[in-house]
């Protein structure tokens, strides 16, 4: 398997010489007894963005390796980087790696430098540098001639003055820590000037702590759960992510916590292990998107992006709708392995020829560009929700009013078309997810989407019958939206649920509705803001014959809060053919009154063979106060749904 492949890569990823391969031979410590072996790795035959040098330090033979606490190993790196700079420096010592970048990384090539120029002019600065380099920037601003202009040419003596301003000197050398096999890495220490806002304890075992900071966007500061880990216990995660890597165990969705039972029964450590945490930690690592499934295990966290280049910036986060910075970062080979991971999950193609794929890793929703679409390589993360969405649990929430929910109940249930519209971000697919649930039992649909995003095993569970079509976009797919929409229309008569509105299939799918070839609800989902926003966009944009638009019975928008904005029917051709049936007011929509004068077409034609307009008005009133029993009672999952009507 391909992320077996990259696992394999990550895990042999050491500070080892590949001449030849783009990595300069390093060499081995030797300041005071320093034992770390250095080498210089080149990024640019494997993706990266930048394609500069790592700096590999290997301190597993040194009892040091955190370079703000060992100056033997501060030595021995900033000797390394008085030969050549380099975008990272990546220590791995026990299982831990610390990447020093930002501010430390430049405190270090700023000594590298210095270092360098001045070691013809007083070797023994140099070599008191290498230890104290911001005590020997001072002491060298204080003399005259060469050696002063150097270290304020190397910048040495600007990073000892930023140091000294901040009035931290430990934070002068801070590194973002991860276990080894880590997708992700976190900064430990909190951002300066900044007040505790508020913390939580999350599933994993990690923690969640919100800073402000005077003028700029709040910092989520993410503990991860290995944070708790022992040392016994980070080498137990390292030896069994190599058992994975080796085939040594199967490579399913439980080889992860096969491995590590494998590697504890045979590694006595003295100590008891945390065998769970540790397995789950495995598959977040090789199987999800590692550090940033943590931030997702948080349920106040519904977005996560790091825009290209993605190796020189922090992950910003959505937090409750609010933006936020972080202290996730992912180094190139994090890059490379989430990228390695998304063509396997997507099963195409991401490169200069491909340049946007998207797939679901692991309850995540990641999508992604790369060159030449962007400058480098960019990731936008979503969640998944665990627990489908329902039109109660809307209600609970306060996304829709019961009298809307028994309206689109009950129009679902017997057959209508719709459209649900909205800006990116404001639950559409949420919404879309929830009107499958109301579509009738013995109701066969088929669901059409490029990436799975809809509950198909949760309503297969509440004895739904659900035909997944997968589609795939771009002008050389091998089943295109297009094919798929004609692929389901022959797959005999029931619902049709299309994930997304976007392209040339909207032609077929709107001539199948014209045609009546489409027996029950068609439902689906398209960027617009409006009911005349997503006519334009119809027959504008995508091309449908506006006699064809004609056949929409609703179209149901939502807002940025992910509320309910309007609910509009479609009653012909065009734009002056919309009406309202609800309309904002507050925080959520309300009926404009239409319904109960008995002016509304679509409910009119909601009518089953003996009812007349009022019967159809009183069952949806009858269900939007079900429904509100359900809110109410809590009952929002998918096993009360059935019991909101005459199903």
């Amino acid at each position: 398997m391909r992320f077996i492949d990259e696992l394999r890569d990550r895990v042999g990823d050491g500070a080892v010489d590949r001449s030849g391969d783009g990595t300069d031979a390093g060499g081995k410590g030797g300041d005071d007894g320093c034992r770390c072996a250095t080498a210089f790795e080149s990024r640019s035959d494997r993706g990266s963005v930048s394609g500069s040098a790592t700096l590999h330090v290997d301190a597993g033979a040194c009892s040091g390796g955190d370079l703000a606490a060992h100056p033997a190993c501060r030595a021995t790196v900033i000797g390394a980087l008085a030969d050549r700079d380099a975008a990272f420096v990546r220590v791995r010592s026990g299982g831990v790696d610390r990447i020093y970048e930002e501010e430390s990384l430049a405190l270090l090539l700023a000594a590298g430098r210095f270092v360098d120029a001045v070691a013809i002019h007083d070797p023994d600065l140099a070599a008191r540098a290498r230890r104290a380099p911001v005590s020997i920037a001072r002491e060298a601003l204080g003399r005259a001639g060469p050696v002063a202009r150097l270290v304020a040419e190397c910048g040495l003596a600007a990073c000892a003055e930023e140091v000294d301003a901040r009035g931290e000197p430990g934070a002068a050398l801070a590194a973002s820590v991860a276990p080894a096999v880590s997708l992700g890495r976190t900064r430990p220490t909190p951002p300066p000037d900044s007040t505790l806002r508020a913390k939580r304890d999350l599933d994993t075992g990690g923690r969640a702590l919100v800073y402000d900071r005077p003028d700029r966007l709040p910092r989520y500061q993410l503990v991860p759960a290995e944070r708790a880990f022992s040392a016994a216990a980070l080498s137990v995660l390292t030896d069994a992510a190599a058992t994975l890597a080796a085939g040594r165990v199967s490579h399913g969705p439980r080889g992860p916590a096969r491995a590590v039972r494998r590697v504890a029964a045979d590694t006595p450590t003295g100590e008891p292990l945390p065998i769970a945490a540790l397995g789950a930690s495995l598959r977040r690592h090789t199987r999800g998107v590692g550090v940033l499934d943590e931030l997702f295990a948080d349920e106040r966290v519904t977005d996560a992006f790091l825009s290209a280049p993605a190796t020189e910036r922090p992950v910003r986060v959505v937090v409750d709708g609010e933006p936020m910075t972080s202290n996730v970062r992912l180094s190139p080979a994090d890059v490379d392995a989430l990228t390695s991971r998304l063509r396997a999950e997507s099963g195409r193609g991401f490169s200069r020829a491909s340049p946007a794929a998207d797939a679901s890793l692991d309850g995540v929703r990641v999508a992604a560009v790369t060159d030449p679409a962007t400058d480098g390589q960019g990731f936008a993360f979503r969640r998944r929700a665990d627990d489908p969405w329902t039109l109660p649990r809307l209600v609970a929430v306060g996304s829709l009013s019961p009298w809307a929910a028994g309206l689109l109940s009950v129009a679902v249930e017997r057959g209508a078309a719709i459209l649900i519209a909205g800006p990116r971000g404001a639950g559409k697919t949420s919404m879309l997810a929830a009107l499958c649930f109301e579509l009738a039992a013995e109701t066969r649909s088929v669901v059409i989407e490029d990436t799975p995003e809809l509950p198909v095993a949760a309503l297969r569970e509440a004895e739904r019958d659900v035909q997944p079509l997968r589609a795939e976009a771009g002008t050389d797919a091998a089943f295109s939206p297009t094919d798929a929409v004609r692929t389901a229309l022959r797959l005999g008569e029931g619902a049709l649920v299309v994930g997304e509105v976007r392209g040339p299939e909207a032609q077929a799918l709107y001539e199948a509705m014209r045609v009546g070839a489409a027996a029950d609800a068609v439902l689906g989902t398209i960027h617009g803001t409006g009911g005349a926003a997503v006519r334009e966009r119809v027959v504008s944009d995508l091309g449908v014959p506006a006699s064809s638009f004609a056949t929409t019975d609703l179209v149901v928008t939502l807002g940025p809060d992910r509320a309910l904005a309007s609910i509009e029917e479609v009653r012909g051709p065009t734009r002056e053919d919309l009406a309202a049936l609800a309309e904002r007011d507050g925080e959520t929509a309300i009926s404009t009154g239409v319904i109960d004068r008995g002016q509304s077409r679509a409910l009119a034609a909601l009518a089953r063979p003996g009812e007349r307009y009022g019967d159809v008005r009183d069952a949806l009133r009858t269900r939007g106060a079900t429904i509100r029993t359900l809110a109410d009672a809590g009952r929002t999952g998918t096993s009360g749904v059935d019991a909101a009507g005459d199903r």
